[in-house]
């Protein structure tokens, strides 16, 4: 019989253009956890945040390096959203964010998955927050 196979998305990479612009956005305007910051050397580093109380995926910040990785930085998946944030809370979280100078796209909706806004990163790319309806 076969060994049973466990695996998981660890981390997702999202091009950034500055390594401590990027971190000071995703610990300071969302709260997220700094992971790790392991410098490679000539400038390249290995920069992972997560969210607050989260064990779950994290976001690998890499600088883009070429020209075309540079024109990526913001448009990572062509002006929709890239990533969603799920929350168990959704009006604190969202009105952290206001405070904090977080950029939304819209006023916040309640769909039948759950109560959602579209909201950008530094650099443009589109997340949802999320609070999903519970059954």
């Amino acid at each position: 019989m076969p060994k049973s196979v466990k695996q998981k998305i660890a981390s997702i990479a999202l091009l950034v253009n500055a390594y401590d612009e990027a971190i000071a956005f995703y610990t300071q305007k969302l709260k997220f956890t700094l992971l790790d910051d392991v410098d490679l050397g000539e400038g390249k580093r290995w920069v992972q945040v997560i969210p607050p109380n989260s064990n779950g995926t994290a976001l690998l910040l890499m600088r883009a390096e070429t020209d075309e990785q540079r024109k990526a930085v913001g448009n990572q998946s062509g002006g929709a959203v890239l990533l969603i944030m799920q929350t168990d809370d959704f009006w604190r979280d969202y009105e952290l964010m206001k405070t904090n100078g977080i950029q939304f796209n819209e006023d916040p909706r309640v769909e039948a998955y759950g109560t959602v806004v579209i909201f950008e990163d530094l650099y443009g790319n589109k997340w949802d927050l999320i609070q999903p309806t519970v059954d």
